[in-house]
C-alpha cells in the first residue's frame, strides 16, 4: 500500500491492484517492438505459403517497410526494409488506411493524391473511399497489381494497446499464384496473424 502497488478498500477492507501497476503496464506497452513481437508470426506465414511477407508501419501518410521475408519461390519485387511506398496503391496501406479517421484519410489523398502506378491503380476519390469500407468490413485489404504489374497481395491491419492502427502485414506473390480460390484460403490465415499480433501489442478490443 506504502508503494502505491495494492489499495485497500475502506468498506469492505478487501485489497485491489493499485495504480503503480497500471504505471508499470503502460511502461510495458510502450516499450514494446513491433518487428520482435511480430516475427513469429511473420515467419509462420512465410513456411506456410512460401511467399514475400512484409511487415509496414504507417507514418506520415506513407507506410514504410520495416520487415521483408522473401519466401522460398522468387519473386522480384520493388520493396526492401527502410523503404517507403504509397498508400492508396498497396494492400498494406490500404489496411492502415481504412481504419484511420476520414479527415486524416482525406488529407493523405489531398497531400499525396492517388497517382497511377498501374492501370489497375485506382485513382478516382470517390472510387477510392468506397474501397476503403470494404475493406474495414471485410477485415482484410487486397493490392490486384495496383502496385506492381503481375503482383497480387493481401494485407491485416495491427492495433496497439491503445486500439489505433500502427501497422499491417501482407502476403505477396506473382498473380498467377495468388489466385481468388488462394486468397480465399489466405484471407483468415492473415486475419488470424493480424489478431495476434496486435494482442502481443496489448490490443484488447474489437477493430
Amino acid at each position: 500500500m506504502q508503494y502505491g502497488y495494492v489499495e485497500q478498500d475502506v468498506e469492505t477492507g478487501r485489497y485491489k491492484l493499485g495504480y503503480k501497476f497500471l504505471e508499470i503496464s503502460s511502461r510495458l506497452l510502450e516499450s514494446i517492438d513491433l518487428r520482435t513481437e511480430a516475427k513469429p508470426f511473420l515467419l509462420e506465414l512465410e513456411r506456410d505459403t512460401n511467399e514475400v511477407i512484409h511487415l509496414v508501419v504507417y507514418d506520415q501518410g506513407e507506410v514504410v517497410y520495416i520487415e521483408k521475408l522473401e519466401g522460398n519461390e522468387t519473386l522480384r519485387m520493388h520493396s526492401k526494409v527502410g523503404k517507403r511506398a504509397p498508400m492508396h496503391c498497396t494492400s498494406v496501406g490500404k489496411a492502415i488506411l481504412a481504419h484511420l479517421p476520414l479527415n486524416i484519410v482525406l488529407d493523405i489523398i489531398d497531400r499525396k493524391g492517388l497517382p497511377m502506378h498501374t492501370e489497375k491503380t485506382i485513382t478516382d476519390k470517390d472510387e477510392f473511399l468506397q474501397e476503403l469500407v470494404k475493406v474495414k468490413q471485410l477485415g482484410y485489404a487486397l493490392d490486384l497489381e495496383e502496385n506492381e504489374t503481375g503482383i497480387t497481395c493481401i494485407a491485416v491491419p495491427i492495433f496497439d494497446h491503445l486500439g489505433k492502427v500502427v501497422a499491417s502485414v501482407s502476403i505477396s506473390g506473382p498473380t498467377m499464384r495468388m489466385t481468388d480460390e488462394r486468397l480465399d484460403r489466405l484471407k483468415e490465415k492473415m486475419m488470424t496473424a493480424g489478431r495476434l499480433i496486435s494482442a502481443r501489442l496489448g490490443y484488447v478490443g474489437n477493430s
